[in-house]
């Protein structure tokens, strides 16, 4: 948990392994191949919920595979090559969160009941303390503020590990937005009383029928958000989008220490004894979702393979 937030583990990740190759030298690109190959799989291992490092980690194997075929790139070119491809992954990432943003925003703009500015639900830590920058549910929130369109963000706790509390309560803060942050427990409370238009959350994976894991906690929202007839988006990269499997049931979800439960800081909050189940994810529905927004659009989660299978064949 050092890293967090699907786009920044993919990132990190690969940057990590770029830095311990840069200083080494390789007898022969073979030897380079393999290293890149073990390390990649040894990181894709570490976090399996979140399927971005798996895609960017599959994407440089296939390269250093086609690389070490190539005749004409000794070692060294293939290593600078490596090198090229992983740095351009912060940059990309950058312009795909803004062009998530922008799509976002109009997408909550367009199904609110109003011309005016509007207020809007996020959860868990989707800015750019999650990505290389400006983030994906977040970016939503950075652009509508841009237009003048964002009267306030709300932002939740995220219990147990308080990512809302922490990191988006703070990016928040930081950017100067009008902005309230709430427990867990009070988003019924706050969609009932507030005039949310629209929730808008992260993903660590999309499947193929527009399933999603994300943070624990967002499928509750999701359910809460239904009965109300509130909006709710999902914000992510097509990175994030795993076609290889069909539903949410083939996601693996990560289960992480009793401490965060049990603990805060050094100080034991829960009983001596009790048995702890701490999910790090959960997976929400399609049938709750209104909307997945991607760097290239809008798309309607029975709709995502056939569209998104379209634009990857481009």
């Amino acid at each position: 948990m050092q890293v967090r937030g699907a786009p920044a583990i993919a990132i990190v990740g690969c940057l990590s392994l770029a830095v311990e190759i840069f200083p080494e030298t390789y007898e022969s690109k073979k030897t380079l191949r393999q290293e890149i190959e073990g390390k990649l799989n040894y990181l894709v291992s570490a976090r399996p919920t979140a399927v971005n490092m798996k895609i960017a980690a599959d994407e440089l194997i296939s390269l250093a595979n086609e690389l070490t075929k190539d005749e004409s790139v000794n070692v060294e070119e293939m290593k600078q090559k490596f090198l090229d491809i992983t740095e351009a992954m912060l940059q990309k990432d950058i312009s795909d969160n803004k062009a998530i943003g922008a799509n976002g925003a109009k997408a909550v703009l367009e199904s609110a009941a109003k011309d005016g500015p509007v207020r809007v639900l996020t959860h868990c830590n989707t800015g750019s303390l999650a990505t290389a920058g400006y983030g994906t549910a977040l970016g939503v929130v950075r652009k509508l503020h841009e237009l003048k369109k964002l009267e306030h963000v709300y932002c939740t706790e995220t219990r147990p590990y308080n990512q809302g509390a922490r990191l988006t309560a703070y990016e928040l803060v930081h950017d100067k937005l009008p902005a309230t942050l709430v427990l867990d427990s009070m988003v019924a409370a706050l969609l009932r009383a507030k005039n949310v238009a629209a929730v808008v959350v992260g993903a660590d994976r999309v499947a193929a029928n527009g399933d999603t894991a994300n943070k624990i906690g967002t499928y509750q929202i999701a359910v809460v958000a239904k009965h109300h007839g509130v909006p709710f988006f999902v914000a992510a990269p097509l990175t994030s989008i795993d076609l290889q499997i069909p539903s949410g049931d083939h996601i693996i979800i990560e289960e992480r220490p009793d401490r965060e439960m049990t603990h805060v800081g050094e100080h034991r909050i829960a009983a001596p004894g009790i048995n702890c189940w701490n999910p790090a994810f959960d997976v929400t529905p399609a049938s709750l979702i209104t909307g997945i927004i991607t760097e290239r659009g809008v798309f309607k989660p029975q709709q995502l393979k056939e569209e998104i299978s379209a634009l990857l064949d481009l």
